[in-house]
């Protein structure tokens, strides 16, 4: 009876293992569109296999510690035998935990230089520079060589590096695109850069990783990624039909509230330009080139997409 019951135990959370983990959605880390991506989501199976491997065997000495040493009918008087301990058990003992951390420290920081550079395969091209500024609770992109922005939704070319240049009008925030790479922080005093790429078309999601407010659970963005020659026809599609950014609009935008996507002609750099300091407070070198000439455009309503 007793083994009966263990057995059906047994059953009853593994049936319920599988029927709850039946209805969750991939999840995105470990489903990569991009070589960051590929590289984090290789970095995080590898820490899941040595953590199990890990579990495993502690498991399995302690199945052997439980019947190899379980309770026995000895004298009441039984003493046992004085051990001084054993080198080899304590040197296991401290050595593979040392060695595990060791190998997986040697991981992160190798896997932490090569997401930071450009994207492999990349290092020759011409990285496709977008602004990525945050406010409560929006996402404004800004494209200074094509002259564009948009609102809550971001387009970007296929097999091409990206350099994202994030800040923000309000508390920090944290820009991510989970199948493109992992987060990084977005704030006012200065312009951090985060390097990605997409290898194949599609539809990806993208969020503020960072609480900052009421707002943040719907602080959302949408991204599609698409051939060059489709992107070339979305920027010439954008400058003939959207109407242009301008300051009084732009402040608009910056009021805290949820907007929908938009899009817009020029870009808020004209007017109201990214901080000067550069990641960890550097100066930057590099001025979009919206930032050398004043915005000349009338204030009109911007193009919902």
């Amino acid at each position: 009876m007793h083994k009966k019951s263990i057995k059906m135990a047994f059953f009853s959370v593994f049936f319920t293992i599988i029927t709850i983990l039946s209805g969750c959605e991939p999840l995105l880390v470990l489903d990569p569109k991009g070589p960051q991506a590929e590289r984090q989501a290789n970095d995080i199976l590898l820490s899941i296999g040595v953590m199990a491997f890990i579990v495993i065997v502690v498991f399995a000495l302690l199945v052997y510690m439980l019947v190899k040493y379980r309770a026995s009918k000895q004298r009441a008087d039984y003493e046992p035998p004085h051990i001084e301990g054993n080198l080899w058990v304590e040197v296991i003992m401290v050595g593979i935990p040392v060695l595990i951390v060791a190998f997986l420290s040697y991981v992160s920081v190798q896997s932490n230089y090569i997401v930071e550079a450009k994207p492999k395969g990349y290092e020759d091209t011409k990285p496709l520079v977008v602004y990525a500024s945050s406010s409560d609770w929006k996402w404004h992109f800004s494209y200074p060589e094509e002259g564009i922005e948009t609102v809550n939704y971001l387009y970007i070319p296929t097999n091409r590096a990206l350099e994202f240049r994030l800040y923000s009008y309000g508390p920090i925030t944290s820009f991510w695109i989970p199948q493109l790479g992992g987060q990084k922080y977005a704030m006012g005093d200065h312009v951090t850069t985060l390097h990605l790429a997409a290898d194949v078309p599609g539809e990806f999601m993208g969020r503020n990783a960072n609480f900052s407010g009421k707002g943040f659970a719907e602080n959302t963005f949408n991204v599609t990624a698409m051939s060059q020659e489709d992107f070339d026809d979305w920027v010439k599609e954008v400058k003939e039909t959207a109407k242009p950014i301008t300051a009084e609009k732009f402040e608009e935008l910056l009021k805290p509230g949820h907007l929908g996507q938009q899009t817009y002609i020029g870009t808020h750099l004209e007017f109201s330009p990214p901080p000067s300091g550069h990641d960890h407070g550097e100066e930057s070198s590099d001025t979009p080139e919206s930032e050398t000439h004043t915005d000349s455009h009338s204030g009109h309503e911007g193009m919902s997409h």
